[in-house]
């Protein structure tokens, strides 16, 4: 087969010109303005990368934060080699089954600038490379299951064979057409199951499988997040990438992305006013981690439906999303798990909200704004059906998830070096200097597990204070220095960094 590109005169949109062995020619005219706007989507999404790296890396303590920034990045290389292996091919490739493709793409062979198994309005290769970072950042979400008490090495090996058991499968099923949720018109524009329940339900499952941390239940580990900026800022990061995250999935520059940019950015804003509301209630303060955690939870509750709603169903999405997340935060506490970055609530029940409220509000009007999409509407609509294909995805992808992410931790569990949970004594010293020898910032590292102490006053003691007194005489004090050295402690007291 021969192949070659070329432009037309007037608006020098691209051209691909095919030939199959018969000899018969086919030509495939590609706007540039989709293209470009595809591309763009692409970058905005790898953005949202580190910057949750960022947001989760705020949230945990100190000693620990510099694994999720760098697990962040290295994720995004883990991630793109088992896309270009094998990951895209298993998850579109023309010739799938009803659960997962075959391995005609594998190393991206036969990858060029025929229309994309999504749309015909931008070629494979561009929707190979957007579909990556999908891969990428629904892996990532995941591995916040892992945070303060796991290896990095055998998180990374998990996170290649996670992607391609896991993830592939689902996103095979919702938005290859031949996947069994696709032909049941299973309506999921942007990733509910196959990005957010899928790894939400997997932080659970790995939370499960990795135990509680040392000191759970303890005012050890009622902490406050170490760098409310870092939260912050990665938060800014993740709803500017949204855009490109929820608005590219139209795969065009057209009408309905623009309707998806605006009930994307419309449910964050609702869904952070609504949880730092809830949070104002108790502590009669307006947190910033509760407005960011609610922006969030916005916009995962939209995803699935941001290519079939108006702005009205948005807000009402954004509240009870706000709201769902919200409260889903003591569901750990219920089941007895540490999970302790949220990610459970935040991505997994924001992602069934989202499910079930676009079986809800799904408009048949809305989704024909790409002048291609032809559904049925939602129960509002009078496709009263429709809710119950999606109680069908959600309910699959939950329990496919958990049941697999369980599997995958308990045989890296029994096979030398790929044991996931750390040690004790990595856990204490954390994970940064354990595994990674380096720290996201300058401090010292001052754990009452490590027996770090400062010297000349006698502050109260609890679980989360210094254990044990200062000398109170000089002749003890000079002994205290010598066997520490020149460098001793400056004094103060009270609470110490965890």
């Amino acid at each position: 087969m021969s192949s070659n590109l070329n432009y037309t005169i007037e608006s020098q949109d691209l051209v691909w010109n095919t030939t199959d062995a018969d000899g018969a020619s086919t030509s495939v005219i590609y706007n540039l303005g989709d293209m470009a706007w595809v591309i763009t989507a692409m970058a905005l999404v790898w953005i949202m990368i580190p910057g949750l790296g960022l947001f989760y890396s705020g949230l945990l303590r100190r000693k620990n934060a510099l694994s999720m920034l760098f697990l962040s990045m290295a994720g995004i290389a883990v991630g793109s080699f088992q896309w270009f292996f094998w990951g895209y091919s298993l998850a579109f490739s023309d010739g799938a089954s009803p659960f997962i493709g075959n391995l005609w793409y594998f190393c991206l062979k036969g990858v060029y600038a025929d229309p994309s198994i999504g749309s015909t309005r931008i070629p494979a290769l561009l929707y190979s490379i957007y579909q990556c970072m999908f891969a990428i950042i629904t892996g990532v979400i995941a591995v916040g299951g892992f945070a303060e008490r796991a290896k990095i090495g055998p998180i990374m090996v998990f996170l290649f064979v996670w992607l391609t058991i896991v993830y592939c499968p689902i996103a095979c099923w919702t938005w290859n057409p031949q996947g069994w949720a696709f032909k049941l018109g299973v309506l999921d524009f942007a990733g509910g199951t196959p990005v957010h329940i899928n790894s939400g339900t997997a932080a659970l499952a790995i939370a499960i499988y990795l135990g509680k941390r040392r000191g759970y239940g303890t005012e050890r580990l009622a902490y406050k997040p170490h760098n409310t900026a870092f939260c912050v800022i990665g938060t800014a990061l993740l709803w500017f990438g949204w855009f490109g995250f929820n608005g590219g999935s139209a795969l065009s520059a057209n009408l309905r992305a623009v309707q998806a940019l605006i009930v994307t950015n419309l449910s964050a804003s609702v869904g952070g006013i609504t949880w730092m509301l809830l949070d104002w209630r108790l502590e009669r303060k307006f947190s910033a981690i509760g407005f960011c955690s609610g922006a969030i939870a916005g916009l995962v509750a939209i995803t699935p439906a941001s290519g079939y709603v108006g702005a009205y169903s948005a807000v009402a999405i954004g509240f009870v999303g706000g709201v769902g997340c919200n409260f889903a935060t003591r569901l750990k506490y219920l089941i007895n798990a540490d999970e302790s970055l949220d990610v459970f609530a935040s991505h997994a029940v924001g992602g069934i909200i989202g499910g079930i409220m676009t079986g809800l509000f799904a408009e048949s009007g809305i989704a024909a704004y790409d002048g291609t999409t032809v559904i049925a509407g939602g129960w509002f609509d009078r496709n009263f059906i429709q809710l119950g294909y999606q109680l069908a995805d959600i309910v699959a992808g939950f329990a496919y998830s958990f049941v697999m992410t369980t599997a995958i931790c308990w045989i890296m569990h029994f096979i030398p070096g790929l044991r996931l949970r750390a040690s004790e004594e990595a856990e204490i010293v954390g994970i940064d200097d354990a595994y990674i020898g380096e720290f996201a910032m300058d401090f010292i590292a001052a754990d009452p597990e490590m027996r770090l102490h400062r010297y000349d006053s006698k502050p109260a003691l609890n679980t989360a204070n210094v254990v044990e007194e200062a000398p109170s005489t000089p002749s003890d004090t000079e002994h205290h220095h010598h066997h520490h050295g020149e460098k001793s402690y400056q004094p103060g007291g009270g609470r110490v960094d965890q």
